[in-house]
């Protein structure tokens, strides 16, 4: 089983990118963890919202296959760290399909990969850039490992 971490466009921001770099390579040595980047579309201004997170959406349902699919969204589910070790613990002991937790683009998701989706989950009540969640998640994923192995890493 592995985890990947699915985003719509690339993280181009470069203290993200080294912040997302160091948790994914922290995160290979409990997990099989991947970063897959959907490009962001092409000639998107000439698109409608709607269009936009039509075409998004049919990316990401594509990339994420089979797979269970895990939405980080606004108005998803807010966990404390232990309780999200948890949770990932009881989902990586049913076995079966990849994890996949989604970014989706800027105008969010479309009906379509919510109808897709297991759950969806929310970092925070405040609202991050999609660039930033990505570290954030990481690094949360991070956490969720080190508690699950009960290491030093997370003090509560």
């Amino acid at each position: 089983m592995k985890i990947v971490l699915l985003t719509v466009g690339k993280t181009d921001v470069p203290w993200v990118k080294a912040g997302l770099d160091m948790y994914s390579e922290r995160l290979g040595h409990y997990v099989r963890f991947e970063l897959k980047e959907i490009p962001e579309l092409k000639n998107a201004g000439a698109l409608s919202e709607a269009q936009i997170k039509e075409k998004e959406g049919a990316l990401i349902l594509k990339a994420a296959g089979s797979s269970e699919i895990i939405l980080l969204d606004e108005h998803g589910r807010e966990f404390r760290s232990v309780e999200f070790a948890d949770e990932l613990r009881k989902r990586l002991n049913r076995g079966g399909k990849d994890l996949v937790y989604v970014v989706g683009g800027a105008y969010g998701f479309s009906d379509e990969v919510y109808a897709a989706a297991s759950s969806s989950i929310s970092l925070s009540k405040m609202t991050f850039s999609h660039q930033m969640v990505r570290t954030i998640f990481a690094e949360q994923l991070y956490r969720a490992f080190t508690i699950m192995k009960g290491e030093p890493y997370h003090h509560e």
